[in-house]
């Protein structure tokens, strides 16, 4: 069974996007290399499927797609958006169909179930959600987020957009930790299964 990684950067009070949609919420985030080398290392976020609501797939293909083309991209960040690129991306959207960025697929309602059979494969290949706050709280709901990461930037947001609205209480293990310069720090928890 595949394992489903939800990856977000969080405000200090809980907050996963700020309400600035020109910035797509990411407005106070605190970008640091050295939190993005330590994500890709021992394949802590090494996935072939990406999960994304609407409103984060259409942030990711404006900020990504054009980086494959610009030469004027860093190469890191080229390498990220082939990365992407490459993934398979499993949309959610009531409004978009189709779109140009390769790899692409959408489906406009039954997220519990879509999620259950893209976990019922044998491969071990992970699932992982970045933003997408509805999908990550219907999907916590359900029980079928196996870790979270967190990736703690030191601000008090404020307002914004929660990232565990409407969601029931659940249990979580610590796995890892780990802090950087930069005043981020990850958090990698397991979450603990109820028992039946």
């Amino acid at each position: 069974m595949r394992k489903i990684i939800m990856m977000n950067r969080v405000s200090i009070d809980g907050y996963f996007a700020s309400l600035n949609e020109a910035t797509f919420g990411m407005d106070w985030f605190v970008q640091d290399p050295e939190v993005d080398k330590f994500l890709h290392s021992d394949g802590r976020s090494d996935s072939k499927t990406l999960l994304l609501g609407e409103i984060t797939y259409v942030g990711f293909e404006r900020a990504w797609v054009p980086m494959l083309t610009d030469p004027n991209t860093p190469p890191p960040l080229k390498a990220v958006a082939e990365e992407l690129t490459n993934m398979k991306k499993v949309v959610f959207s009531t409004k978009l169909k189709e779109s140009d960025w390769a790899n692409t697929e959408f489906h406009d309602g039954n997220l519990v179930e879509v999620v259950k059979k893209l976990k019922n494969h044998d491969d071990n290949e992970g699932i992982l959600i970045m933003g997408s706050g509805t999908i990550v709280q219907q999907l916590a709901n359900a029980g079928l987020i196996d870790e979270y990461m967190f990736i703690m930037t030191p601000v008090v947001a404020g307002k914004g957009k929660p990232l565990f609205k409407d969601v029931e209480q659940f249990s979580l293990k610590l796995l890892e930790t780990k802090s950087f310069d930069s005043g981020n720090v990850v958090l990698r928890y397991e979450t603990v299964k109820k028992e039946q």
